[in-house]
C-alpha cells in the first residue's frame, strides 16, 4: 500500500494516478499529523482491512491535482548512515585521503527532524559562498519500537519505505551541522509498505539535476543493508514507531545551485522533485 499525506495534511493511498482519501476511514487529527500516522503504523494490521474495503466509497483526487506532504511530517529522529556504499567509500577516500571514512568506522549520524521538507517544495541554500550537494538515498520508517534488534529480524519491524535526499553543506563541521538546515532533508513521495516492496536490497535508483543524470546506483552495494544498519542504530538507541532511518549515498555526489531542479526515482517507490534557491 502507498500511503500519502496530502493537502491539509489528510491521509490518503494512492492507487495509479489518483489518490484516495482515507481520513474517514482511519482515526486522524490533521492538526497532529505525525501522532496520527504512528498510530495508523502502530495499528495498521487493524486498520487494513477496513482501509481496503472502504477505498471503493473514497473520495478520489488525480494526483497532479493535490499538494503532497512529507509522508512522516515530524519524526523524533532522523538516524543517517554516512558513507554505505562502496564506490561512494573509494571517492571519499580519494578526495580525503583518509581510510577513516566508512561506516564502520564513522557509525552513524543524527539529522534535525526540522530540516524535513515534501516533494515540490524548495530546497533553501543557507550560503552563497560554500558548496552544498545532493545525496540520493533510500529511507525507511520504523513500525514498532525497537531495540537491540538482529539484522535478522530487522524486516519485522520496518513499516515502509520512501526516497529521501540528504542535502549538504561541504565543510570541516560535525556532519549534524552541515545536514540539519530547513529544508534539508526532502523526503517523498509517499510511504510504500514493506510487503510491497519485498526486499529493500536490491532497488535501482537515480538522482537528476535539472536534466542531467548525477547517481544510478542499486542497494545491493550496500555496505550495511537496511537491515544490518537497523542492527547497528537499535543497538544503540531505542526507534520509536515513526522514526526513519536513511541508508546513505552511493557515488555521483555534486553540487546544487539556486534554479536547479533535483529529481529523485527509487523503483517499486516513486519519484518527486524539489527546487533550489537561496535562504
Amino acid at each position: 500500500m502507498k500511503i500519502v499525506l496530502f493537502n491539509d495534511y489528510i491521509p490518503g493511498v494512492v492507487k495509479d494516478d489518483r489518490v484516495l482519501d482515507v481520513s474517514g476511514i482511519v482515526p486522524w487529527d490533521a492538526a497532529k499529523p505525525q501522532e496520527s500516522l504512528v498510530n495508523l503504523i502502530v495499528r495498521f494490521e487493524y486498520f487494513k482491512s477496513a482501509i481496503d474495503r472502504g477505498l471503493a466509497y473514497a473520495d478520489s483526487y488525480a494526483l497532479h491535482q493535490v499538494k503532497l506532504r512529507p509522508p512522516v511530517p515530524n519524526p523524533t529522529k532522523i538516524v543517517a548512515a554516512p558513507v554505505n556504499y562502496y564506490l561512494h567509500q573509494d571517492e571519499m577516500n580519494e578526495q580525503f585521503n583518509n581510510a577513516e571514512y566508512t561506516i564502520e568506522k564513522l557509525g552513524f549520524f543524527l539529522k534535525a527532524p526540522s530540516s524535513i521538507i515534501g516533494p515540490e517544495d524548495t530546497v533553501k541554500l543557507p550560503f552563497k559562498d560554500r558548496r552544498t550537494d545532493h545525496e540520493a538515498e533510500l529511507a525507511f520508517v520504523v513500525g514498532k519500537r525497537a531495540k537491540d534488534v538482529p539484522a535478522s529480524e530487522a524486516y519485522k519491524y520496518i513499516f515502509g519505505y520512501f526516497a529521501l535526499m540528504d542535502i549538504t553543506v561541504r565543510g570541516k563541521e560535525d556532519r549534524p551541522w552541515r545536514k540539519s538546515f530547513d529544508t534539508f532533508t526532502p523526503i517523498g513521495p509517499w510511504i510504500v509498505t514493506s510487503d510491497e516492496i519485498g526486499n529493500p536490497n536490491e532497488l535501482g535508483f537515480r538522482l537528476w539535476v535539472d536534466e542531467e543524470l548525477r547517481q544510478s546506483a542499486n542497494t545491493k552495494d550496500l555496505i550495511y543493508d537496511c537491515y544490518k544498519f537497523f542492527e547497528a542504530a537499535s543497538a544503540a538507541m531505542t526507534l520509536e514507531p515513526g522514526d526513519i532511518l536513511t541508508t546513505g549515498t552511493p557515488e555521483g555526489v555534486g553540487p546544487i545551485e539556486k534554479g536547479n531542479k533535483v529529481r529523485i526515482q527509487i523503483d517499486r517507490i516513486g519519484e518527486f522533485s524539489v527546487s533550489v534557491d537561496y535562504k
